[in-house]
């Protein structure tokens, strides 16, 4: 089955189950950002929440994770681009905020996938 282009979110764990280390937030990171490079490939357009976050929160002057500046725009601009996107794409493990992104996803009515192999490649 070939399918049209679509903007798909990549939702998987930033912090859950890293105590805030930072290689281990890092290895997060690499697996949507793989995820994201295979979605390309497939010829969809993916998108994270953390290409359009973490600048933000640098620049909006945070000085650690989760502190106020953070709580901010972290999840809210996933909120936003899963409203604006066609479907989400769930990998990694447990991650309430991830869990959060599938479930607006649903309300919205697109589709959720649990697995690359789900998605057929783009025309």
């Amino acid at each position: 089955m070939v399918m049209t282009a679509q903007m798909i979110l990549v939702a998987g764990p930033y912090r859950s189950g890293t105590n805030d280390d930072p290689v281990l937030i890092a290895s997060n990171v690499a697996a949507m950002t793989e995820a994201s490079l295979r979605l390309f490939r497939m010829g969809h357009l993916p998108v994270m929440g953390e290409w359009f976050a973490l600048p933000l929160i640098e620049h909006g002057g945070s000085k650690a994770i989760g502190d106020p500046v953070f709580t901010e725009i972290f999840h809210p601009i996933s909120r936003r681009l899963v409203a604006r996107c066609d479907g989400c794409l769930r990998i990694g493990g447990p991650s309430a905020g991830a869990d959060e992104m599938v479930a607006l996803a649903e309300q919205h009515g697109k589709p959720v996938y649990r697995s690359l192999e789900e998605i057929p490649a783009a025309t």
